[in-house]
């Protein structure tokens, strides 16, 4: 790697229309889970460049978090930046011989942790994505979801599912299969383009004002399953069967019943663990369907983070309006139909800075 080039790549966040909580294990590994999932234009963002000193760095711009370690792998496993040292630990120890090598590793994600959008996720397979690019690893989309999900939940031992990395690695509408033996499916969907327009137009995100950490909800939903509680399992059972009902009436075309879906979906899920909905939640969810909402449900674990909502397009104005003066932040998505992607460019010199200042000034 040249001193002057830096490796830089991207995954995008996502919104889980239908099937979340099924790509957890034990349910998965019992009964099979299935997800639907959209990639939206909100991203997490890696770079790799030579450390000039010799030592390795780890930034996250958006924590305002900066580490710096000697260039061997067992000076990082302390790292308060997990992720950055879990992914550089995995790719050191398997395809580099356990040569650490010195470089700067720099981050920022488009939404914050606990976002319910799978950001935490985009970023592990957004790091596995820039070091495949720097030792020019032979990976694929789903080898580069399967490293990342390892590192994040076996290696990390972080709380969480499989759909985020399968999303951000693949890219697009996805409906995606977790079946036993701890097989993936994906199966990209191709949606009339009629279709595709009318649900981003009826589709908004919201933000409660409230990033939460998940791993309570989700050690409550996994304990659930083991001990086979009857209430739960029944949920997650109605949760697969909505994202098959989801994509079926996404690829017909029918926006109004995919909110009934939502709204039923949502309904299951409150029975799965105790806190994914506040009295926050339900005020927003309130003002968002006395304005003409037709459906909604907490994208991700829940307990905060962003809603997802399926409104008349014709009353979406009122539901943002509404939305927004209650203190939220709501806006549209557009959806991506790309997954992890990685380029290199050149690091910007004295000189061109100098003239930049000159053409400023």
């Amino acid at each position: 790697m040249d001193s002057d080039t830096l490796i830089r790549s991207r995954a995008p966040l996502r919104l889980g229309l239908a099937g979340g909580g099924t790509d957890l294990s034990p349910y998965c590994d019992q009964y099979g889970g299935a997800v639907l999932n959209v990639t939206i234009d909100r991203y997490a963002f890696a770079s790799i460049e030579p450390s000039l000193d010799g030592r390795v760095h780890f930034q996250a711009r958006d924590l305002g978090i900066e580490e710096s370690f000697p260039a061997n792998s067992k000076s990082i496993s302390g790292a308060r930046l997990q992720l950055h040292a879990g992914v550089m630990q995995r790719i050191v120890s398997q395809y580099l011989d356990g040569k650490c090598p010195a470089i700067k590793i720099s981050t920022m994600v488009d939404a914050p942790m606990g976002s319910g959008l799978g950001s935490s996720s985009a970023l592990v397979v957004a790091l596995v994505e820039a070091f495949r690019t720097l030792a020019n690893l032979p990976l694929g989309p789903y080898e580069i979801a399967r490293i990342a999900y390892e590192v994040e939940r076996l290696q990390l031992n972080l709380a969480g599912g499989k759909q985020d990395h399968y999303a951000a690695a693949f890219g697009g509408i996805n409906f995606i299969e977790f079946l036993q033996d701890d097989r993936v499916i994906v199966n990209p969907l191709r949606v009339r383009r009629d279709h595709f327009n009318e649900l981003q137009m009826s589709l908004i995100t919201c933000f409660t004002g409230v990033s939460r950490r998940s791993d309570a909800i989700i050690a409550e939903q996994q304990r659930s399953m083991k001990e086979a509680n009857a209430v739960s399992i029944e949920s997650l059972h109605q949760l697969k069967h909505d994202a098959v009902e989801m994509k079926r009436a996404l690829l017909a075309g029918e926006v109004s019943y995919m909110a009934d879906l939502l709204n039923r979906s949502w309904q299951a899920k409150k029975r799965t663990a105790a806190g994914i909905s506040t009295e926050r939640i339900e005020e927003l969810l309130d003002y968002a369907f006395k304005q003409g909402a037709l459906g909604a449900k907490v994208s991700g674990a829940g307990g905060g983070g962003f809603l997802m909502l399926i409104v008349d397009p014709e009353r979406r104005f009122d539901v943002l309006k509404a939305l927004n003066m209650a203190g939220a932040v709501a806006t549209g998505a557009d959806f991506t139909p790309r997954g992890v992607e990685s380029w290199t460019c050149r690091r910007r010199t004295i000189s061109e800075n100098t003239f930049y200042d000159l053409l400023t000034a």
